[in-house]
């Protein structure tokens, strides 16, 4: 239907409701005669009289009353929604779908959203874990949560962790025949857990740096995990090298289930950003989320 069409109904229901075109017209916002001429307009369109005029009051014709009959609990039915849309735009309600690691989760938004999603009963929360760089857009994600560095410049990011260490870690089964490496080169002569990142396909280079001077190196091992948790799990059962987000393993190292190397390759890097789009406008439900994450000192 046209939206001239819906102009001249939603005349006519008002007319047939208040009895009185200059009522209508009030109610309506428009003036008398404008009113009376769409009236008449939709009539001549239709080709059919929809009101009887008098000097003192208006009533409709059969087939007046027949369209009022139909269309006057639609408008209301559809008043009633857009009430309700309105509503919600203050009301914290909502579904929202994060994207993140699986240690993001564990350590970053599982102890915050315990409190938030008791507080916020209405809304919902769903969460992906993905090791990839994951189009939050196309992929139709409200956001991602990432280390600093790796959120794209077009996002707007924002702090939800501190700054982060990794560690390259070891049993002290696995040492027990083997010399620890000193330089991040020994590596290649480890045998070493690798993490495959989901989005490009291939293996992390584990990343080092120590005065200035950065290095990749590309390590080879037996197994390969696209988690940090199983990682964890093989090198505390002694089939290699780790390397995993320090605050993992530093009880271990404490109790003397691992031994830490390379420590002074491995600086503090940003920690984990919820980031989502610049053009997002964000709902009361989206910026109560972002609120309760953001990271406080």
């Amino acid at each position: 239907m046209e939206r001239g069409s819906l102009d001249e109904l939603a005349a006519l229901v008002a007319v047939g409701r208040e009895r009185s075109f200059t009522k209508a017209a009030a109610k309506l916002g428009v003036s008398q005669s404008a009113l009376s001429q769409t009236i008449r307009q939709f009539e001549a369109r239709l080709g059919v009289r929809l009101l009887t005029r008098t000097t003192r009051s208006v009533s409709a014709t059969e087939a007046g009353e027949r369209l009022i009959c139909v269309a006057q609990p639609r408008f209301e039915e559809i008043n009633a929604e857009l009430a309700a849309v309105t509503e919600l735009r203050d009301k914290p309600a909502g579904s929202i779908r994060i994207t993140a690691t699986d240690y993001a989760t564990d350590t970053i938004l599982w102890p915050k959203l315990t409190k938030f999603l008791r507080t916020y009963p209405d809304i919902k929360v769903e969460i992906i874990t993905d090791y990839g760089l994951t189009d939050i857009v196309s992929e139709r994600y409200d956001a991602g949560v990432r280390t600093g560095e790796m959120v794209a410049k077009d996002m707007v990011a924002v702090r939800i962790g501190p700054d982060m260490r990794s560690a390259v870690v070891g049993a002290p089964s696995y040492f027990a025949s083997r010399a620890r490496p000193k330089t991040p080169q020994d590596l290649t002569a480890h045998a070493c857990i690798n993490l495959r990142l989901p989005t490009h396909g291939g293996l992390y280079a584990w990343e080092f740096e120590n005065g200035g001077r950065e290095i990749r190196v590309r390590v080879e091992g037996q197994l390969v995990f696209n988690g940090t948790a199983p990682m964890l799990d093989a090198a505390l059962a002694g089939f290699g090298l780790a390397y995993v987000p320090e605050d993992t393993v530093r009880t271990h190292i404490a109790d003397g289930r691992l031994i830490r190397v390379l420590a002074d390759w491995c600086p503090s890097y940003p920690g984990y950003h919820l980031y989502y789009p610049s053009r997002r406008q964000p709902t009361p439900a989206f910026a109560l989320l972002v609120n309760a994450l953001r990271y406080r000192r």
